[in-house]
């Protein structure tokens, strides 16, 4: 996860999770039925579940639909949009987990 934050954000040491478009961006054919890749670093899951309380799997689920969202546009650059990315996360985590 180190190596692909890196080359594709350019960001040093690992990240939670990647998220890579079929649909735009360099190498994209748009004539997909796939929204993307998504990519969760076990390791870093498993160091935040600890620190928020939650179960590795639970965290896992938090940080998959985290990457959906980021193949269906939502962004975390602007904090209005980091509030509303949010929002959609949790509310889409408890409809799951209940």
């Amino acid at each position: 996860m180190t190596e692909l934050n890196r080359k594709y954000r350019g960001k040093e040491g690992p990240t939670n999770v990647l998220s890579f478009s079929q649909r735009e961006g360099e190498g994209a054919s748009g004539q997909t039925d796939l929204l993307g890749d998504i990519v969760i670093c076990a390791d870093v899951a498993a160091n935040e579940a600890a620190q928020l309380g939650y179960s590795d799997d639970e965290m896992v689920l938090y940080l998959l639909i985290h990457g959906i969202l980021h193949l269906h546009g939502y962004d975390h650059a602007e904090p209005p949009d980091a509030q509303a990315m949010q929002r959609e996360v949790d509310r889409i985590f408890q409809e799951l987990v209940r």
